[in-house]
């Protein structure tokens, strides 16, 4: 995988500076932005006050009151116009699940790093309007994004392969809270598709929030929009869907709950996974207490390199802490994907480390390579499984 860029390269790479033009034309003053006005405002456009983002905006009456385009201009781009920025995107795929806390976003990044370190181009779109966690999880919490001259937006970069987007790099600070009803969400998650500039990528990864509300029922739209109008013209653009579950029955259910979804908006499902599943805890890490509450994890240690030398610092703790079999909650057997004939595309256990990477803003892989011990590494393997078989399914 291409190391990643330093923080000063990734901060270089987008200041808000717009590219020459080979013959500049002189540029009209622009449109003072109205106050209260949504995040992304059309201010100024033919399309002012009637535009998809003016949802929900206090300013939208008066401002298409002001707009100075006729209306056969306001209304004449077709959707392939619209939704070009995409036209070079071969595959979406959007991350579900009908519950919150299951590891959507941890997936999402992981999956991002390892589809990248395979050498595919790959975007990651953060639709957690209330929730961004990408920019963290990608080591990109200062990203600022850049602005072109024709409206449209570059992504943060984190390696020459692997880029992201999201309302957190929009935020005045990391504390800034997200108060938005459905459309002012709805107009962002537009823009987002619209207008940022993604290039030729193979997978744009979408990180989505917990429900089938609002989001899920805007970028699924807008997306199967775009795929309609590309169905002539490719064969490989196309979106699809990767559900996430932890094995109790509580998080199964609602993932039912998102399959229903999915069927009701003909997204094809190509797969489920069971994250959190089990704990995998070296031993070596583990703190051992006699009744009495005494630390004796130095005993324990010593008693076990007694009987397996060495290798006693390579046994792992394994355990399932939902207390039901995980490795088959969620096999082709099971009623989930039995009575949806969905695949499934394996189990991710809950290991510290893959936390911990998420929280520092690295790849599994790069965590891996820097212990060094030279055996496989079962986490790995498992986020491993889980790519090897979003490719099949997808045939890349």
């Amino acid at each position: 995988m291409p190391p990643p860029l330093p923080p000063s390269a990734v901060k270089d790479q987008n200041p808000i500076e717009p590219a020459q033009t080979p013959n500049p034309t002189p540029t009209p003053t622009p449109t003072p932005t109205p106050t209260n006005a949504n995040l992304v405002c059309a201010a100024g456009t033919s399309t002012a006050g009637t535009a998809k983002s003016c949802e929900g905006c206090p300013n939208a009456s008066a401002c298409a009151s002001n707009a100075q385009s006729s209306t056969s201009q306001s209304t004449s781009t077709t959707n392939t116009e619209i939704y070009s920025p995409l036209n070079n995107v071969k595959h979406k795929l959007l991350v579900l699940s009908g519950k919150g806390g299951v590891g959507k976003s941890t997936l999402s990044s992981q999956m991002a790093y390892n589809l990248a370190g395979r050498g595919f181009k790959v975007g990651l779109l953060d639709l957690d309007i209330c929730g961004p966690s990408v920019p963290r999880m990608l080591g990109v919490s200062s990203g600022t994004i850049r602005a072109k001259p024709n409206g449209r937006w570059d992504p943060i970069f984190i390696t020459e392969n692997l880029c992201c987007m999201s309302i957190g790099f929009m935020l005045p600070s990391l504390d800034s809270a997200v108060v938005w009803r459905g459309p002012r969400k709805n107009g962002l998650i537009k823009q987002f598709l619209t207008s940022v500039d993604w290039g030729e990528i193979d997978y744009l990864v979408v990180d989505t929030p917990p429900g089938t509300s609002d989001e899920h029922i805007s970028i699924v739209q807008y997306l199967k929009e775009f795929d309609a109008t590309r169905a002539e013209s490719t064969s490989t653009n196309s979106t699809s869907a990767v559900l996430v579950t932890t094995p109790e029955e509580v998080s199964v259910a609602d993932v039912r709950r998102q399959v229903t979804f999915c069927k009701k908006v003909s997204l094809e499902v190509i797969g489920v996974v069971e994250n959190m599943s089990g704990l995998r805890l070296a031993l070596s890490s583990v703190k051992f207490n006699d009744k009495n509450g005494n630390d004796v994890s130095a005993r324990v240690m010593e008693c076990l390199k007694e009987s397996f030398g060495e290798d006693a610092d390579a046994i792992t703790l394994n355990s399932d802490i939902y207390g039901t079999s995980t490795s088959s909650s969620l096999s082709l057997s099971s009623p989930l994907c039995t009575e949806y004939n969905i695949p499934f595309l394996g189990c991710v256990p809950l290991d510290p480390r893959l936390g911990k990477c998420c929280e520092d803003g690295v790849g599994f892989q790069e965590v891996v390579d820097a212990e060094g011990t030279g055996n496989v590494d079962e986490t790995w393997a498992a986020v491993e499984k889980v790519c090897q078989g979003v490719l099949e399914r997808l045939k890349l």
